[in-house]
């Protein structure tokens, strides 16, 4: 769609409201609000009114706001409906702001020419085309809405202040210090200056490095609010997957029943420990594939399987009553050889005996991490959300935490990627002082490619896409 063209859109979710928001972006809207509302609208001021049909009789009454460019979220003229919150009367207002666009002033042109719909993200993605934001905080208002734990939102509000940009602009200044003056000493080459020595530029960047290590740290952690880890509960029928699920929960969400086979289908909650989102999902019950007791249980069977393989961890119950029971102990084993087939890098597992309340003892051996816990009196869970905390890599949360994203992340790895083949450069003298700068300059795009300086266009897309419409 053209850039140009102004646009329309409800800016609140479909549903039922106290109050419903219609916005209008683009240039020159002052014939269109006449049409709308009667008549001219001082600027960022809030003025109550009718807002008028073709006929002139009022759809609703409400609060109408004129933001003139440049001094508005989109950097355009920007014009917001406040009405009622209902579906209709905001379908009602989008219609005839595209209807009193067509329609004719006095001099029998279009008031608004080419006004449209506008795409999911295309006020946000005007708005950092305009300048008003960079892409890390455009990004940061798509991360503020869909915050799912009070630290995920905080952290997203951060970083639509600009506390990220600011920190990785900080970096991307000092690494443009340093190439300025390599490239000045490669502009000069008669000058017997030995530039490694003089200028610092080990030291300089040694430090540039460590600054971006603390802020790679920060990433990661705040790339983990804003995503969380998916863990899957896993074992034979009836070791308390759903009563975990429902104790990790607080909350009776998976029925919970004597009868092996009772969970059939995935059964999936987000849960926070120290405000890290957790995807838990209780799975049914790993069988030998023949012992199945019919089809349902044999399909429940392979997506229990398919969740396992894409989890970020899995917790393997084990029944401590039946622990030395033959028969249970070789299914264990046999499942206990799957996931070790499917095993990945990125893919913790952790041994969790359930029922500690009624049988004791020692635990039996494991290859990797065990916790012992009863899923009905709530003993061991702390040790529990402990462990999955530490396989997150979640340490705790500094104040000032800033929301991220694996991309922000990536971009991070790649820039300290080039930073640590730049010092490796360093380190043979001034004689590879044009590969020492190619390396600066690559680490340079990579961090401007988190705040949208070098950023392709097919990415842009693949950003705002992921916006809602009217955002």
């Amino acid at each position: 769609m053209p850039r140009t063209d102004p646009i329309v859109a409800s800016a609140t979710a479909p549903g039922r409201g106290a109050v419903g928001i219609v916005r209008v972006s683009g240039r020159g809207l002052d014939a269109l609000i006449e049409a709308l509302c009667g008549r001219a609208l001082p600027a960022r001021s809030a003025v109550y009114l009718p807002f008028l049909d073709a006929a002139g009789q009022p759809i609703d009454h409400g609060l109408a706001l004129h933001f003139p460019a440049p001094h508005s979220f989109t950097g355009e003229d920007v014009l917001e409906l406040q009405a009622h919150g209902g579906p209709v009367v905001l379908q009602l207002l989008v219609a005839r702001c595209l209807e009193a666009a067509q329609s004719l002033d006095g001099s029998g042109q279009p008031r608004l020419k080419h006004l449209r719909l506008a795409e999911p993200g295309e006020f946000t993605q005007r708005a950092f085309l305009n300048d008003k934001i960079d892409l890390a905080q455009a990004e940061a208002i798509a991360d503020l809405i869909d915050a799912s734990t009070e630290a995920a939102a905080r952290s997203a509000s951060r970083s639509l202040s600009g506390a990220f940009s600011r920190e990785v602009d900080t970096l991307r200044e000092r690494i443009v210090e340093l190439r300025m003056l390599v490239e000045a000493t490669l502009d000069f080459p008669e000058e017997e200056i030995d530039f490694l020595d003089k200028a610092d530029a080990r030291g300089r960047l040694a430090r540039v490095a460590a600054a971006l290590d603390a802020v790679l740290a920060q990433a990661r952690q705040g790339a983990l609010l804003r995503e969380g880890i998916t863990v899957v509960l896993a074992g034979q029928p009836n070791v308390g997957k759903s009563s975990l699920l429902n104790a990790l929960a607080g909350a009776e969400l998976a029925i919970v029943t004597p009868i092996a086979g009772t969970t059939r289908d995935k059964v999936r909650e987000t849960i926070q420990i120290e405000g890290v989102p957790l995807h838990i999902i209780d799975t049914a019950g790993l069988r030998a594939a023949d012992e199945a007791s019919d089809e349902v249980e044999r399909i429940g069977m392979a997506r229990s399987w398919e969740a396992i393989e894409h989890a970020d961890a899995v917790l393997f119950l084990h029944d401590l009553t039946r622990v030395g029971q033959a028969d249970y102990e070789a299914a264990d084993r046999e499942i206990r050889a799957r996931l070790q087939a499917l095993h990945a890098p990125q893919r913790a597992l952790v041994h969790v005996f359930n029922k500690a309340d009624v049988a004791g003892g020692t635990l039996p051996a494991v290859d990797g991490r065990r916790v012992s816990l009863s899923a009905r009196t709530g003993t061991g869970l702390a040790d529990l959300r402990a462990t999955l905390l530490e396989l997150a890599g979640w340490q705790s949360a500094p104040e000032g935490l800033f929301i991220a994203r694996q991309r922000h992340v990536q971009a991070l790895r790649a820039a300290r990627e080039h930073l640590q083949t730049a010092q490796d450069w360093a380190e043979q003298g001034d004689r590879q002082l044009d590969l020492f700068a190619e390396e600066l300059r690559l680490a340079h795009d990579a961090l401007g490619a988190i705040t949208g300086y070098f950023t392709p266009d097919d990415l842009l897309g693949e950003i705002f896409t992921r916006f809602c419409i009217g955002k």
